[in-house]
């Protein structure tokens, strides 16, 4: 490998380690996990941090890995079990504020993928904001992570509720 290969190739890595922003908004600590070894749907984690200095709302989100790609959270139903569902409106996200996008809440689901997340593989993502637009993402697939591993404690999170 020549010494410009060997630079190109260091210096795409180090953009990929850096945090996704536009408009304002950052997009750090992201990872992906396969729900299983070979699984149809995997899910995608992160924190997403408004410096816009007005309020927003996280509405959607793409991805070339899967057919169906959404935004989910767990909620309890009335015999107290915690559900999967789909939050069709989005999550809120307040200027100066956050949304913990973590296992157990507020997470992006893919359904439908054509081939198993394997450590370390990136997979692009498009987050789309009602008044930010598009952001993308590309996020590491890290099998290994425990709950909660690497996910800073932020004040002023917005997580765990359908908002």
């Amino acid at each position: 490998m020549s010494f410009k290969s060997t630079v190109m190739a260091a210096a795409a890595v180090c953009a990929m380690a850096l945090p996704a922003w536009a408009e304002g908004i950052t997009v750090n600590d992201p990872y992906a996990r396969a729900s299983a070894m070979m699984s149809t749907s995997g899910a995608a984690f992160m924190m997403i941090k408004n410096e816009t200095g007005q309020d927003d709302r996280l509405i959607g989100a793409a991805s070339p890995v899967a057919e169906v790609v959404q935004l989910h959270t767990h909620k309890e139903d009335e015999n107290g079990v915690m559900r999967m569902i789909h939050v069709e409106e989005g999550f809120a996200l307040p200027k100066d504020g956050m949304i913990a996008m973590q296992r157990g809440g507020h997470h992006v689901m893919f359904m439908g993928i054509g081939e198993p997340f394997e450590q370390d593989d990136m997979i692009p993502l498009t987050l789309t904001f009602e008044k930010a637009g598009d952001v993308q993402v590309e996020v590491p697939v890290d099998l290994e992570r425990k709950p909660g591993q690497g996910m800073m404690n932020h004040g002023n999170m917005q997580g765990g509720s359908g908002n």
